[in-house]
This record gives structure tokens, sequence and C-alpha cells, in this order.
């Protein structure tokens, strides 16, 4: 990936976004920093107008979605990295969640990421190369009480990339998935929506997600997974999945390592399930 690379990150107001949108700035990447607030990012484009472009974007209004690829395009012919990061948490028990609030999530969680990817993608395909980057969750790979919801939004994404990582290999695209465990960001805080528990069966299975007790005392560094994002464009052969945080690679590998097993278990009841030979 040369220095003339395009990005386009959404999300850059907090968080994920906005310390890698700070990062490839630096870096002298040509950026393309979003926001549903221009005033939240503004900061960003004011260290280098040539080679950065602050866009309003909500990523659930496809007018400004198109209008966001629109303006990249203008300003730097092409468009060779996605970063899908805006995104939203919810916290409440599966029974109690309110259906407004959980479809309003999946709308920008997932709807608005295939949003943006379905708009890059007709331009990708023509110059032949570009990375979609989607910031997933170790929560798409291992659930957990309390963010069930949440959960649902994850795993649909880790189902949709790894199809279309196998859908647009052959135009030289690469797609990644990011699964990050509990980092410094405000993904529980002020970016959480959140159904206080009226069950008491529930309270305290799920109060500590619920309350954000863990909020701001989380042990990952938002810079360092910037740092390992940009790592990641830079590789010829980047990989579908990457895990970032201690927490992280032991649930995964916990949780896999458990599945294994349970499958090997039942492998003669798998494989009888087929019609037999001859009949």
């Amino acid at each position: 990936m040369s220095k003339n690379s395009v990005w386009i990150i959404t999300g850059c107001s907090t968080g994920f976004g906005r310390e890698l949108a700070k990062a490839t700035i630096e870096a002298g990447y040509k950026v393309v920093v979003t926001a549903r607030n221009l005033h939240s990012i503004a900061d960003l484009v004011s260290v280098n107008t040539d080679n950065v472009l602050a866009v309003e974007l909500d990523v659930t209004k496809p007018e400004q979605v198109e209008n966001a690829v629109r303006a990249t395009l203008e300003k730097f012919g092409r468009i060779d990295v996605l970063v899908n990061n805006a995104g939203v948490g919810y916290f409440s028990s599966i029974e109690e969640a309110v259906q407004q609030e959980t479809r309003a999530m999946f709308e920008i969680n997932f709807w608005g990421l295939m949003n943006m990817t379905r708009a890059v993608l007709p331009y990708m395909r023509k110059q032949r190369s570009g990375h979609v980057i989607n910031i997933s969750s170790i929560g798409g790979l291992v659930s957990y009480p309390g963010v069930g919801f949440y959960n649902a939004t994850k795993y649909a994404v880790e189902g949709i990339s790894e199809s279309l990582s196998k859908e647009v290999a052959p135009f030289n695209i690469h797609v990644t998935l990011i699964e990050p465990s509990n980092f410094r960001t405000d993904w529980s805080g002020r970016s959480a929506a959140r159904t206080e528990s009226s069950i008491k069966e529930y309270e305290e299975l799920i109060s500590p997600f619920v309350n954000g007790e863990s909020h701001g005392k989380e042990p990952g560094d938002p810079k360092k997974a910037a740092e390992a994002i940009i790592s990641v464009a830079k590789s010829q052969e980047p990989p579908l999945r990457l895990l970032l945080g201690a927490d992280a690679y032991h649930f995964a590998v916990n949780k896999y390592t458990d599945t294994l097993k349970n499958f090997e278990n039942q492998k003669e009841v798998a494989l009888n399930a087929d019609f037999q030979d001859g009949i």
C-alpha cells in the first residue's frame, strides 16, 4: 500500500475511528474522515487540508453515503481502504430489550456498514484493488449476557464479511474483520444505549454490563489498535480476522477449542444423518 492510498473511515468523532484517523493522517495517507457532526472532526482536517477531507455522514442515510463516496472520488480520484467503524452498543437482557432501540442498532451496525460497503465496491472492482476493513468485536465470535442483540449485529457482520471476502477475491479486494475485546473507547459510555433490568432474576447476571462498571478501566489501548489496523492494511496477504486484546485472543481460542471438541463428540451423529451409500 503506497502513501498515496486513499482511506475512508466512518465514525471518526471518538474511539477507534478517531485514533485511526489521527494515525493514518500522521502516516501521510489521504484520508476522508466522517462523522454525523462535522464539528467533532474539524480538528482532524486542520492538520493537513490537502490530504484530509471531512464529510458529514450518517451511515443509515443512503444520500449521505453516496455523497461521501462522491466527495472522496472528486478530491482524491480513488478509494483504496474503507474502514467501517461507525457503530453503537446496547445493554439489556434479551427479554427486556426495547425492539425500537435494537432495530436502530441493526440499522447502524449492520445495514449502515453494508450501505458503505456496497457504495464503494463498484469503484474498487473497477480499479481491481481495495480493502474493506470491518470493525466487528470479540462479541461477533463469543456471546455474553446483557449484550445479546449487540452480539447479533456483530455475528451478522462476521457472516456477511466472510461471504464478501470470497466474492471479491477475484478482483484483488481484501476483507478483514477486526475483533477487539474491551478497549478504552466510548463504546460502553455515551455511544451505548441501556435498558435497565426490572426482572430480578436477571439483575445479578447482567448488571455489570448494563451499568457500565468497566467503562474507563478497559485494558485495550485504541492507539495500539490503530497501529495494528494500519499494519493489516499494508499487508500483502491480510487476514480475514484480526483479534485485538488479550481477552479477545483467549476468549476466541477457548470458544473454538470447546466448539471443536463438541463437534468431535457428535461426529458419529453428524455423519449418520446422510443417506447411506447405495440407498
